[in-house]
This record gives structure tokens, C-alpha cells and sequence, in this order.
């Protein structure tokens, strides 16, 4: 007989889903190793990418919704940096669900 599992997310795993879905993409990981050596002009990812500006665009979206990207303009360039605080969300989930840490913690009457 199978259980049915209940399909809700925790609100307080929202975030991290969010960080993980931007970078579930080869390309957006790309970029983000391109921004880990400090701030890029779109005009500098673009050819490193070899991407069309449309393309480009739409990741560096998804990036920023999730909140790993940061961007400001000046005059007409937008710039690109990493969020730290989105990375040391991403560490602090990483070591939070580390196996091991729980170890013997279920209470489930499944588990003998």
C-alpha cells in the first residue's frame, strides 16, 4: 500500500527553491562563474557567452528575480555583480541539510 505524500512546500523553503531553479541552468551557472571575479558590464558577459543580447538577458533575469544577481545602471550600461547575501543563504541551506547532522532524529512510527 502506498502513502500519499503531501506535495506542499514550507514557506521558509521558498528561497532557497527559487536560488536553486537559477542556477539549475548551464548557461546561468556560467554566469555566475564569470561574475565571481567581481562586476561585469552586460556588454563584457555578452562576449564571454557568445550569446545574443536576448538570450543573455533572459538569464540574467532569472538570476535576478531569484536574488542572486544584483545589476546597476550607469548611463546606459547595466553592470552585473553576485548577491553575497544570496550565497551565503545557498551555504547556510548547503550545511543545514548536510547528511549526518540529523542522524537518528525521525520520530516516524514507519522507521524502526
Amino acid at each position: 500500500m502506498l502513502l500519499a505524500m503531501a506535495s506542499t512546500v514550507l514557506p521558509h523553503l521558498n528561497r532557497p527553491a527559487s536560488w536553486f531553479h537559477a542556477l539549475s541552468d548551464p548557461t546561468r551557472l556560467e554566469i555566475v562563474v564569470l561574475l565571481s571575479h567581481g562586476e561585469r558590464c552586460v556588454c563584457e558577459l555578452q562576449d564571454a557567452l557568445v550569446a545574443a543580447q536576448s538570450r543573455l538577458s533572459f538569464h540574467l533575469g532569472v538570476l535576478k528575480h531569484a536574488g542572486v544577481v544584483t545589476d546597476r545602471r550607469e548611463g546606459r550600461w547595466v553592470y552585473y555583480a553576485l548577491s553575497p547575501d544570496a550565497l551565503d543563504g545557498i551555504a547556510d541551506f548547503a550545511r543545514a541539510v548536510k547528511p549526518g547532522k540529523h542522524a537518528g532524529s525521525c520520530q516516524a512510527a514507519c522507521c524502526p
